[in-house]
């Protein structure tokens, strides 16, 4: 391993604990919402007994014990620390592989998938630059591409020549650019889902599922996008909220784990509330809520001309798809083969929503396995 890349461990000070409780059990609620139901966004009774439990019961230190047991390290590439976690499997000749979260997630997300996975591969998890405990950028220019050739280096410097990428949400965006710019390393792409645009040319004859993911597009821009563009305009102006009041960036994140997960409006049936509160707390105690919103503003409005129009940037290397009933995106093979001309590998599953690695770890793994075991 290099010189450069140093051991970390998180360490967090009882103050900080201190601090949070004190600012949880001081919150300023405002009235309960006029419905009964999450169509104004997260009930004021399940946010508060979400932050009591957050302020009185919830055990972060048994969750700083479990990620310690981790290998995890730092390393500076282009100016900016990032953090990672690097498990080596035991055989001498296991693919590494390099797995990406988005927003609002973290490497909590991977938590329960990254021993399985390290079983047949060795497993690279970084924070993204701005997220957990990798540093925020001071300058503009942290976009997707970015990113991107960052893990290339970092792939790199951990003495890898050849490697798979994996992701889900920014993550998805971030291993496909890998496999456009450094494609000489990348053995394969695994999407969760791949981005794609609809194909006009199919509208007179869509299946069933090509109309569904139409009307899923369609209702994420008519109800599910404000956060978006309020991070892809204006991510310092939130930001202040998202710093300062853990319940505001509670109900801020937690309302996306209800409106993406499988979880039938019952969000702790997908997600408990342990996992919940341990990846609010990879946003709260180093303060990412400006910084992780600020990658919107940098690369949403590229991300949506994938999504919705016909962009050209076509991916060769071996590519696998895994559609989860629940993703917001769910292209159609027939979309997605415009774009990714070298698909290997696609599944439709019968379980999981947007969070697969955390919701499905199993099914998350066996997809994984399937796919990179070619190589």
């Amino acid at each position: 391993m290099s010189d450069d890349v140093t051991p970390f461990r998180i360490q967090t000070p009882e103050s900080a604990l201190d601090d949070l409780r004190h600012r949880l059990r001081r919150t300023r609620w405002p009235e309960r919402e006029t419905v009964d139901d999450w169509s104004q966004g997260v009930p004021l009774e399940y946010v508060q007994e979400l932050c009591r439990y957050w302020a009185d019961e919830y055990d972060w230190r048994a969750t700083e014990t479990r990620l310690n047991a981790l290998p995890q390290f730092r390393t500076e590439i282009d100016g900016v620390g990032i953090h990672f976690v690097h498990v080596r499997c035991r055989r001498p000749d296991a693919l590494p592989l390099i797995i990406t979260h988005g927003w609002p997630g973290s490497i909590v997300e991977f938590e329960k998938v990254i021993e399985p996975l390290s079983d047949t591969f060795d497993v690279v998890c970084p924070s993204m630059p701005g997220y957990g405990f990798s540093d925020k950028p001071t300058e503009p220019g942290w976009g997707v591409e970015r990113i991107a050739r960052a893990w290339s280096v970092l792939m790199a410097r951990l003495g890898y020549q050849r490697y798979g990428a994996a992701g889900s949400d920014w993550g998805t965006s971030i291993s496909t650019s890998i496999a456009q710019q450094d494609a000489q390393h990348v053995a394969g792409i695994h999407l969760i889902p791949p981005l794609a645009p609809p194909d006009p040319a199919t509208f007179d004859d869509l299946t069933q599922p090509e109309q569904a993911a139409l009307d899923a597009l369609e209702h994420s821009r008519s109800w599910d996008s404000g956060y978006a563009e309020e991070h892809a305009t204006r991510p310092q102006t939130v930001g202040y909220g998202l710093v300062d009041s853990p319940a505001g960036l509670c109900a801020w994140i937690v309302e996306k784990f209800w409106a993406w997960t499988d979880c039938d409006e019952h969000l702790e049936d997908a997600v408990s509330r342990d996992e919940l509160l341990d990846n609010l707390m990879l946003y709260w105690l180093p303060g990412t809520g400006a910084s992780s919103g600020r990658l919107y503003w940098e690369s949403i409005r590229r991300v949506n001309d994938i999504i919705t129009e016909e962009v050209g940037d076509t991916v060769d290397v071996p590519t696998a798809c895994s559609i989860f009933p629940k993703e917001n995106q769910r292209p159609s093979r027939r979309w997605a083969a415009r774009r990714f001309t070298n698909i290997q590998h696609w599944n439709e599953l019968e379980k999981g929503g947007h969070f697969a690695a955390l919701e499905q770890p199993e099914l998350f793994v066996a997809e994984l396995r399937s796919f990179f075991q070619r190589f």
